[in-house]
């Protein structure tokens, strides 16, 4: 059979869709320009900064400081951070796994009391940005280390907690539709229907949880919550620049590492038979 004759109906039917992609760009575009209208930002200003930059590195921070980082308590410090990480991550996805059960449309036992709360909660620990939670939780328990840890664990705990409700309300239904017809309890349903099918998704968003946790981890010591970054606070206070440039770089080496650990789990992962 040849091609059906392109008649005005179907001309126009396929015409939509491409002035809605246009429309959709012209209007970001405008709202490009009206953001930076409104916030008065200098774009001739900004490229001349871009050429600054190498002179401002220059100047200030090279050669970093490298002895500064190999000090025993600053390489304390990052094992501190290795075990903030840690922590944090096992407690907070031990907290996501209820909650995204809870939470979650398809299988949660009660949609009207439980399903909401398990939502409000999760939505409010993502809302707080985690050097947020650092300071609020340093103004509560002090500096130290369990305020960086428990900062951790609320963005833990808001970050696992929405991917894996998602993958449970993505999950087959057929298999829930079954155990419910015989009879079986709403745990059941999510031990033995749903955590079958969202086990390797789980275990991929768990070290993807551990990556993201440890980057945060980096840096909450800056507000007074231990680890790395509370030397990062230290030298920029007493504008130690050669310092802050061998610490920077330490983090980031740390923040590769565990990048590319992470990146190597997660491909034997999908290796690995479902």
């Amino acid at each position: 059979m040849g091609a059906s004759p392109q008649t005005p109906a179907n001309a126009a039917a396929l015409a939509r869709p491409r002035m809605r992609s246009y429309l959709a760009l012209v209007g970001t575009l405008v709202l490009l320009g009206y953001a930076i209208e409104r916030l008065n930002i200098d774009l001739e200003r900004l490229v001349g900064m871009l050429g600054r930059i190498g002179t401002v590195l220059t100047d200030r921070y090279l050669p970093p400081n490298y002895e500064h980082i190999l000090q025993p308590d600053y390489l304390h410090s990052v094992l501190e951070t290795l075990e903030m990480t840690w922590f944090a991550t096992v407690i907070g996805l031990l907290l996501a796994v209820p909650l995204a059960w809870l939470s979650a449309g398809n299988l949660t036992p009660s949609p009207r009391l439980l399903r909401p709360v398990a939502r409000l909660v999760i939505m409010g620990v993502r809302a707080v940005h985690e050097m947020i939670w650092a300071i609020i939780l340093v103004s509560l328990v002090g500096f130290g280390m369990l305020a960086g840890s428990l900062a951790l664990v609320c963005f833990c705990v808001g970050f696992a907690g929405k991917l894996f409700s998602e993958s449970l309300e993505a999950i087959d239904p057929g298999p829930i539709e079954a155990l419910r017809a015989s009879g079986a309890g709403s745990l059941q349903v999510f031990w033995f229907a749903a955590l079958p099918q969202v086990r390797q998704t789980w275990a991929g968003i768990s070290i993807y949880s551990i990556d993201a946790v440890f980057r945060a981890a980096t840096v909450v010591g800056f507000f007074g919550a231990g680890g790395m970054g509370w030397f990062l606070r230290q030298s920029t206070q007493l504008v130690a620049s050669h310092d802050v440039a061998a610490i920077v770089l330490s983090i980031m080496l740390v923040v590769i590492v565990s990048e590319l650990a992470s990146t190597w789990l997660r491909h034997r992962l999908d290796q690995s038979p479902a």
